[in-house]
């Protein structure tokens, strides 16, 4: 994707097993993810997005890569993979960055409607977090009646 000022975008999508799968499912995952996103060209701006499966918490530990809006008090292990991938590509966790109301940081609800969930998240380095100006999430967007949309609005 090419963007203004001669500004060029590599995104790359994910979709993480659950979180009762194994570790060597979730580590064949991640280093199918890391492969791919070691391949984009270095000049480029990267972004990471997709449902990984991940709750990222609130734990102060983490507040300078997640941010401290997380609909989540812990982490969960997708969350600790998801971290750990942050940290080794110097990302930041953008959707967390935000301070919006709970049921607009929602990215899956269950079918009887009662348990709310921040799975899907947006990773962008951390010398171009300015590039996005904001990262929603939009409820019913999606054709899956409980998973919603997650949208990043790039600066112009």
């Amino acid at each position: 994707m090419r963007g203004k000022f001669f500004i060029n975008y590599s995104i790359v999508n994910g979709h993480a097993s659950t979180e009762t799968s194994d570790n060597e499912e979730k580590d064949g995952f991640f280093d199918a993810l890391e492969r791919t996103y070691d391949i984009s060209p270095r000049n480029y701006t990267k972004i990471v997005i997709g449902d990984f499966n991940a709750q990222v918490g609130k734990e102060a530990v983490n507040f300078h890569m997640t941010g401290k809006y997380s609909l989540h008090s812990l982490t969960n292990d997708n969350g600790s993979w998801l971290i750990q991938f942050a940290v080794l590509w110097n990302m930041i966790i953008q959707s967390k960055f935000y301070p919006y109301k709970d049921l607009q940081k929602c990215t899956w609800r269950s079918l009887d409607g009662v348990t709310f969930s921040q799975i899907d998240h947006l990773l962008i380095e951390r010398r171009h977090k300015s590039n996005l100006r904001d990262v929603s999430s939009y409820q019913g967007a999606s054709t899956d009646s409980n998973h919603c949309l997650v949208i990043a609005c790039l600066r112009a």
